[in-house]
């Protein structure tokens, strides 16, 4: 497996770099760089500072995605469920969260908050063309066209 270099300017106020936790993690940890702790009501949402900013190698984007954690002990996620990274920004990271609960959640001083994927981003060549391959059985099916649905009398059953 090849290694990519991630270049990362630590800003005065960042508390760690990312990193991965274990050997077999995908994602680099990203802390709040907070000087206080801050508290989120429930059903808001906020900007929580990195105190990074990185450069993306050319062809490759920064995924930054929810910690499993905090969403399954105190209903934290992020705004955009998955947030991207261009590998043309250069401006700091920031995590956009949102308190699900009804409980108010206080994140603290370099806590992790999400995690960061860096991932390949294919060149797209887009092609227009007047008509389409039905692709197989599917065709256009859309939501849930795959699976079987259940009328509510057989969930019951």
């Amino acid at each position: 497996m090849s290694v990519i270099q991630l270049k990362i300017k630590r800003l005065p106020h960042c508390k760690a770099l990312p990193k991965q936790a274990t050997s077999g993690s995908a994602g680099m940890d990203l802390t709040a760089a907070i000087s206080e702790p801050l508290v989120l009501e429930g059903g808001k949402r906020t900007r929580i500072p990195t105190g990074i900013i990185v450069q993306i190698p050319e062809g490759y984007e920064g995924q930054v995605r929810p910690r499993s954690g905090l969403a399954d002990k105190a209903g934290i996620s992020l705004t955009n469920c998955v947030g991207t990274i261009d590998s043309d920004y250069r401006g700091e990271v920031l995590v956009l969260v949102i308190n699900h609960s009804d409980a108010p959640y206080t994140f603290e001083p370099g806590e992790r908050i999400a995690q960061m994927l860096i991932t390949p981003v294919p060149k797209v060549e887009i092609v227009e063309v007047d008509e389409v391959d039905d692709g197989n059985e599917r065709g256009a099916g859309g939501f849930g066209s795959t699976g079987k649905t259940l009328l509510t009398s057989e969930r019951s059953k």
